[in-house]
């Protein structure tokens, strides 16, 4: 059965969907003719980014050359032209025939339809192929273009996302609407792998791992430390011309904290619990920081004259995150947050949320990262996942879109994706290759300050509760990074590079005294510069520059040595020509500094 999460609003878009959804049937109807219908067990098969996946539980490994094979019948059962046709049965109905079929997987999900108050359940057949689903699904495989869809890889995974349970061999695919889609998708897909940011981070030296820390811990090296001082001190600089104030707390604190604010009930089983010796007391690693802001808010009585009240910091907080989950600096166990809470009355909150919002666009304009803003509502039909009444939560998600309407976002709703304790306006940042990421947000929190018992006297002396604005401009550097090395393909601007330039003596017998001069002197000026004086020829140092991807390379020899000056070439290989250190220092002060 697949999932049937749709979140396409057009025409267009439901009919991809249709597509995708109807290949992961095709891709099991193929592995029951290749493998033997009584040698498969069907798990699930459901549309995901770009494409689908199936799971199969098989009594034998599926192999890379299996998938082309798989890809030929899928094409061939394609050209068949066959319909999707639904079909309905009652529990009972599909219980027999799924006993009958031996598919133990797709009876306890019938089971589970039936425990929540189902009487009937769907299947949709193509050909002689029949699957539990709810659709939707095209009308018939003609309209799937053959050559507009290929199976791209195979993994592990245990049913029901349970260890405990089988571990099912899972057959991702991608699939678009011509093959012309296809192949830019593929193409992109390649950059992707020369941009990893965990090749990248080797290559450049900026982060490493190991095994005596432990997973989902990063080390930073100097290179790397560099780069995300950078980015957090210009979040605090905007933070602070936004009238923000620098506060800090400690890493650890008792569970109460958590157990008041809610997090403990809807995160406990992420947290990484320490045991005090002294006191026997039950602490935990911060897994987020609101609840302490709280505190600090908390701390005095406040008058309506002092709000908004914005704190913020650059902190780490830990989540223990399971180890199939860790993928380099975007899933980690630490993670640091250009963290911030603004404490005010209902009738600033749109102004607060502005406030933000302006701080968000000149980040993201400055690193060159275009974005449109998802406002990640509740589910209505899960309300036990969330804190607070109805009421309250219609109102918030209708100021929160009232906000974003008035400041004329490009953005769009999204059920499910609020936090427990209020709705979000969350920034998906596009990159280079047209991929979307959620990096920054705000959240309007309505819950915590009554939880906490935060209040402040109003004009008419009574006490009041302020509402409370998470946000944050990175979100996690870690995970920001991780975006961010392969948007710019670990070509940083200069003022995000740890070396800004590199001089490179033509001789090093007859230039590296000169090449030092340059060296020291564009250091005095405030950069940051290198003189290759290495044993190697000039155009290895030129190579191995190049592939540091260092912005500037200035080249010396006789005729810079007599006129006290460089040839300057770019990483990019652009050879811009003869300048003097002055010159050369002004424009890349002026790139420094306009960070350009």
């Amino acid at each position: 059965m697949s999932e049937n999460k749709n979140p396409q609003n057009t025409p267009n878009q439901d009919l991809i969907y249709k597509k995708r959804h109807s290949l992961s049937h095709i891709l099991a109807y193929a592995v029951i003719r290749i493998f033997g219908r009584d040698n498969v067990k069907l798990g699930i098969g459901p549309v995901i980014e770009n494409g689908f996946y199936y799971d199969f539980l098989l009594d034998k490994p599926i192999s890379e050359n299996d998938l082309v094979r798989l890809e030929e019948e899928m094409r061939s059962l394609l050209a068949r032209n066959y319909p999707f046709e639904r079909s309905e049965m009652t529990i009972e109905e599909a219980t027999e025939y799924l006993l009958k079929m031996d598919q133990k997987f797709k009876l306890e999900l019938v089971n589970d339809l039936a425990n929540g108050g189902a009487e009937k359940v769907s299947f949709y057949t193509v050909g002689e192929f029949t699957d539990l689903c709810k659709g939707p699904h095209v009308d018939d495989t003609s309209v799937i273009e053959p050559h507009s869809f290929k199976l791209t890889s195979i993994a592990g995974a245990y049913w029901r996302g349970d260890e405990k349970r089988p571990m099912l061999q899972r057959i991702y695919g991608v699939a678009f609407d011509t093959k012309e889609e296809l192949d830019d998708y593929l193409n992109k897909l390649e950059e992707a792998k020369k941009r990893d940011h965990r090749k990248l981070g080797k290559q450049l030296d900026l982060f490493t791992f190991s095994d005596l820390v432990g997973p989902g811990l990063p080390l930073f090296t100097p290179r790397g430390t560099y780069l995300r001082n950078q980015l957090a001190r210009y979040s605090e600089q905007l933070q602070l011309e936004g009238g923000f104030e620098m506060v800090w707390i400690p890493h650890i604190t008792k569970v109460d904290l958590y157990k008041t604010s809610g997090h403990w009930d809807k995160f406990g089983h992420e947290l990484m619990i320490v045991q005090s010796r002294e006191t026997e007391t039950e602490m935990a690693l911060k897994p987020m920081n609101c609840p302490h802001h709280a505190q600090i808010y908390a701390s005095r009585i406040r008058s309506y004259r002092e709000l908004p009240i914005r704190y913020c910091e650059t902190t780490t907080v830990y989540r223990d995150e399971k180890a199939g989950e860790l993928h380099g600096l975007s899933r980690v166990r630490s993670l640091t947050q250009d963290d911030g809470h603004v404490f005010c009355r209902v009738d600033q909150i749109e102004y607060e949320i502005n406030n933000i919002m302006q701080m968000i666009k000149k980040l993201y304009q400055t690193l060159g990262m275009s974005f449109r803003a998802r406002l990640s509502f509740h589910d209505p039909e899960n309300p036990d996942k969330y804190l607070g009444d109805k009421e309250t939560w219609r109102n918030a998600e209708m100021m929160i879109e009232n906000v974003a309407k008035n400041l004329g976002l490009d953005y769009f709703i999204a059920l499910g994706e609020a936090a427990f304790y209020g709705p979000k306006i969350d920034i998906m940042v596009t990159d280079s290759l047209g991929r979307e990421w959620q990096c920054a947000t705000q959240q309007l929190d309505f819950v915590q300050p009554s939880r906490f018992g935060l209040s402040y006297v109003d004009a008419d002396g009574k006490e009041k509760t302020p509402v409370m604005i998470h946000k944050a401009l990175l979100g996690s550097i870690e995970r920001f990074l991780s975006v961010y090395i392969e948007h710019v393909g670990g070509n940083f601007p200069l003022w995000l590079s740890y070396i800004q330039g590199v001089v490179i003596p033509v001789s090093n017998e007859k230039h590296s005294e000169y090449a030092l001069e340059v060296a020291n002197y564009l250091k005095s000026k405030g950069l940051r510069i290198q003189a290759d004086v290495d044993n190697e020829s000039m155009n290895n140092k030129i190579r191995k520059a190049q592939e540091q991807k260092i912005p500037y390379m200035f080249i010396v020899g006789d005729k810079e040595s007599e006129s006290k000056a460089v040839s300057v070439r770019t990483r990019s290989g652009l050879n811009i020509g003869l300048m003097t250190l002055d010159e050369i220092a002004s424009r890349m002060l002026h790139e420094y500094e306009n960070k350009l």
